[in-house]
């Protein structure tokens, strides 16, 4: 079975009142790094999923789900 990496990191950005830019200086990316995150073009490596879950006081299992199609 196929599997995706889906994610809710632009909802609790969003909650938070940060904008992509303001999370990526956060956690030391850039604004289009964090695009690609958001967006499932891009699955991010454990260093950067653990700093996005810190930024965001989530954990990574918040933030990150594995979607079987």
């Amino acid at each position: 079975m196929p599997e995706r990496l889906a994610n809710s990191l632009k909802e609790r950005r969003t909650e938070l009142g940060l904008t992509q830019a303001e999370l990526a200086e956060r956690v030391g990316v850039t604004r289009k790094t964090v695009n690609t995150v958001e967006n499932g073009v891009f699955t991010p490596s454990t260093i950067l999923a653990l700093k996005l879950a810190e930024a965001l006081d989530r954990t990574v299992e918040q933030l990150f789900q594995i979607i079987e199609d």
